[in-house]
């Protein structure tokens, strides 16, 4: 090689070295406009990562979750307690009714007992005794027996099986009852059967 030729490629080569630092350098100048580029580009309003709830928020919320959940529960505890109280108060009523009509027959059969004729006092004494304490029993309980001779006849609390007419008793009174009738407080456990007058 000559000495021009030597020359000539070393001048290549330097031009060569200074293409290759400038466009580095136009590189290096393109990547720091281009974060500012897509800054401008992008809206601030919008962050970048959403910001993770901190460990009090996570406890606060949690504690808001089980508290309304015991509000709750404590809620339907409340209106199951009402519920059952007012079940058991009308059921009561329906099963006191229904322990007292079992016995019903017996109190008729003691009171036809009571008024029939015997010659022994103390055989009457004694099943008039049974018949008191069948009444009180039935007292006790808050049944009260239907007997309105002499009333105003109402359907809702005696059944009539006869008509007679008698001048001494207005239009459709009781005259006679042949069976007493029984209630406890609104609940007719058995509607007493009477003779009408008139």
């Amino acid at each position: 090689m000559t000495e021009e030729e030597k020359k000539k490629k070393k001048a290549e080569e330097k031009s060569a070295e200074k293409a290759e630092k400038a466009e580095k350098a136009e590189k290096a100048e393109e990547a720091a406009q281009a974060p500012e580029e897509k800054k401008a580009e992008e809206p601030e309003s919008e962050p970048k990562e959403e910001k993770q709830p901190s460990e009090e928020e996570k406890l606060k919320a949690e504690n808001a979750d089980l508290r309304d959940k015991y509000l709750r529960l404590l809620a339907e505890f409340d209106n199951y307690r009402k519920r059952s109280v007012k079940e058991r108060q009308e059921i009561y009523p329906d099963a006191t009714a229904k322990a007292v009509e079992a016995f019903l027959p017996l109190a008729d059969n003691f009171e036809r007992a009571a008024n029939a004729e015997s010659s022994d006092e103390k055989y009457k004494a004694g099943v008039m005794m049974i018949y008191d304490q069948l009444a009180i029993a039935f007292k006790k309980l808050g049944v009260e027996e239907i007997s309105r001779v002499g009333e105003q006849f109402d359907p809702s609390l005696e059944s009539a099986v006869s008509h007679i007419e008698d001048e001494n008793l207005g239009e459709n009174t009781v005259a006679q009852v042949y069976q007493k009738g029984y209630r406890l407080g609104d609940k007719i456990i058995r509607p007493a059967t009477v003779v009408i007058a008139n």
